[in-house]
């Protein structure tokens, strides 16, 4: 089922009429790019009190999307009952939640569950960046005998407020899978790592330079009005849009040499993007440090810290990197950061 790449799973976060749900399939009927069709059923939120999802109903509007657009249809479960219920009505794929992936138990039920069928099973990363978890998860799926199996890449939850993104894509995860796992595609969810549409182009791009398999974009006829997720999810003419403005790898050079320095030199630009945010964000505890030092009357150069510093750094990367190289870097970012407390410690003159 997986075998076209890049693969577009597109449709809304969640199914919410029937109108909706066919105008959906009515808009990708013709559409050569999406090869399945995903929407949610059971929606349970962080808190109570919003819409939760239309359950069985939903499905038999799944059933008549099939019909319509041709196309195979998702949807996420969590339980054996919905597994059950799903079965019922031939969803063709079901994919495990980041909320389900990061309990064991949980994997296992629903292993059980997928016993004796033949869906196809996605299986998005945990919340939190974990390999071993999503690795665990992908083994308990493959010992329920289930040959059909692709995951998800979502992005990890973080207590960073000052991120652009709704979830981290912490690139090397999905790479790690990628190496561990190679004959499992993986597909970007470029919706939930995102949180707004206006990063949906520039995460998409970067999840096919990185050589993952396809594409998962959340998609709704009125997306200002959809009841959940609204942010994120985009018309269909705009995800065509998007579709066609992206550059695809051509995957019959992949054996190539100049092909695998591509696949590396892609790999490395995410994780120099990673350690300018991380610079970025030591940037600004300093400024904070700054601040505190300058209403306590604290001098700003502090020899101990920086010897500190220099010992502990250069002792955690001892495995890894010459021990000058690590002095050198240290004391660029240290001198950064010293800079930029004497600046707030100066009076700026008025205009």
């Amino acid at each position: 089922m997986f075998s076209s790449k890049p693969f577009l799973i597109a449709g809304p976060c969640s199914a919410e009429s029937h109108e909706q749900m066919l105008t959906i399939a009515n808009a990708f009927k013709d559409n050569d790019y999406v090869n399945m069709i995903r929407a949610g059923v059971w929606k349970p939120r962080s808190k109570p009190g919003h819409f939760e999802g239309k359950g069985q109903e939903a499905l038999e509007w799944l059933q008549e999307v099939k019909k319509v657009s041709g196309k195979k249809v998702c949807t996420e479960v969590a339980t054996p009952e919905q597994i059950e219920l799903a079965l019922r009505y031939d969803i063709d794929a079901f994919w495990i939640g980041a909320r389900s992936t990061v309990n064991p138990f949980t994997v296992q039920e629903i292993a059980d569950a997928l016993k004796g069928t033949d869906k196809a099973i996605l299986i998005k990363n945990p919340i939190n960046p974990d390999v071993e978890l999503w690795a665990g998860a992908i083994e308990r799926i493959q010992r329920s005998g289930t040959k059909d199996i692709a995951c998800i890449h979502r992005g990890f939850s973080s207590y960073d407020q000052s991120s652009k993104f709704r979830n981290k894509p912490n690139w090397a995860i999905p790479i790690e899978i990628k190496r561990r796992y190679p004959n499992i595609p993986i597909y970007c969810d470029v919706s939930h790592i995102c949180g707004k549409r206006n990063l949906l182009a520039d995460v998409a791009q970067r999840a096919l330079d990185l050589d993952l398999d396809g594409l998962m974009i959340e998609t709704h006829p009125n997306p200002d009005a959809a009841l959940s997720d609204a942010k994120q999810q985009i018309t269909p003419d705009r995800l065509l849009e998007l579709v066609e403005n992206l550059t695809l790898r051509k995957g019959e050079s992949n054996d190539t040499a100049n092909a695998q320095i591509e696949h590396l030199r892609q790999v490395m630009d995410s994780v120099d993007a990673e350690i300018v945010d991380l610079l970025a964000k030591r940037k600004n505890i300093g400024v904070e440090l700054g601040d505190i030092k300058i209403k306590n009357n604290m001098p700003i150069y502090q020899p101990e810290r920086w010897r500190e510093i220099v010992e502990s750094r250069t002792e955690w990367a001892l495995k890894e990197f010459d021990a000058e190289l690590i002095r050198k870097i240290f004391e660029l970012v240290h001198e950064d950061s010293i800079q930029r407390q004497m600046e707030q410690m100066t009076p700026k003159e008025k205009s």
